[in-house]
């Protein structure tokens, strides 16, 4: 059976799917039980677990996280909750120094399967500070996953693997797609980590989206159609792990191939990706493959100025079609 429910249902749905099945499951964060946070993504979970499981913090990032690390090497699975992506920046010791590496310095022993839960994404108006698309930046660190859901069927699936992973685990959910409906099975699913999905097939030029750059993707698939220009769409969902072998497959099949992402431009998760098919399908190539991201400046508070700075449909179909009647474009 399926129903359409938003991106915010459908987490939702599987936080609390999880605490029901485990009661080792638990929830903290800044204003996660009587607010269900500023999106309200959260509410009525604590009705259902009481305050033992869904846990409002004090307004300190670097401490409940720290207590989080914690309480996932004594055996629990704690669901953190950053309010913004953009305060990743104060928890980097945290994620990045003690759980991604607990396993390593532990010969094994220690396990942390934590999963932090934050948001990304501009053109809210909400200003350089609580804007920003960092996950290149925790993407970069051994021992962490990154998940980056595309839709509401998405978001369910992949939450519901990350919170039974043994390995610290970060989502970032676009702010902007809280609202935005998607079919999503009654039944329980899990999707699989590290398995990209084919959202659109075609043979002139594969478009890699991640997040609602899926989104602009599919978009500019249309516009292109409409020219007879056939563009497969593939959103990895995990851009850690990567699932290589789809993305590959894809190139090599179209010779063409664009790479969107919310995050910053310069050394971000477009140049890995392009990277990476630049490396291993070279030879299969007509064109460099080219990378679409935000603009490198801190996002603005102006709306006219901040709808500049990421990528849209328009601007993805306009670069396909000048790869595929062989024009080169060189990166902004």
């Amino acid at each position: 059976m399926m129903r359409e429910i938003t991106l915010s249902q459908a987490v939702n749905e599987a936080i609390a799917e999880e605490m029901r099945r485990d009661a080792s499951v638990f929830l903290m964060g800044e204003d996660v039980a009587e607010a269900g946070t500023p999106f309200k993504v959260l509410s009525g979970l604590v009705e259902e677990f009481g305050t033992d499981r869904v846990i409002d913090t004090p307004i300190s990032e670097p401490g409940f996280v720290g207590l989080a690390v914690g309480a996932a090497m004594t055996g629990a699975r704690p669901i953190v909750d950053l309010m913004f992506g953009d305060f990743i920046y104060l928890v980097m010791d945290q994620l990045c120094n003690q759980a991604a590496k607990q396993h390593y310095m532990s010969g094994g022993k220690l396990t942390v399967p934590m999963v932090l839960r934050t948001n990304m994404g501009a053109t809210r108006r909400s200003a350089a500070q609580h804007s920003q698309s960092l996950q290149a930046l925790v993407a970069h660190i051994p021992g962490l996953k990154v998940a980056m859901p595309s839709s509401a069927y998405e978001a369910k699936g992949l939450m519901k693997t990350a919170i039974r992973d043994n390995n610290p685990v970060v989502i970032f959910e676009d702010k902007l797609m809280y609202q935005d409906r998607a079919p999503v099975p009654e039944e329980e699913y899990l999707i699989p980590f590290g398995v990209a999905n084919v959202q659109r097939k075609g043979t002139d030029i594969t478009l890699i989206g991640t997040s609602s750059m899926v989104q602009v993707a599919l978009s500019a698939a249309e516009i292109l159609a409409a020219e007879g220009i056939s563009a497969e769409v593939i959103d990895p969902r995990t851009i850690v792990p990567l699932d290589e072998a789809t993305l590959l497959n894809s190139v090599k099949k179209t010779s063409r191939a664009i790479v969107i992402d919310e995050g910053h431009q310069s050394y971000g998760v477009t140049a890995e990706i392009a990277s990476r098919l630049n490396e291993k399908a070279f030879y299969h190539l007509d064109a460099p493959v080219l990378r679409m991201g935000a603009m490198d400046v801190p996002v603005p508070f102006s709306p006219a100025l901040e709808d500049l700075t990421v990528p849209t449909p328009e601007q993805v179909a306009a670069n396909a079609r000048k790869l595929c009647a062989g024009e080169m474009i060189h990166a902004a």
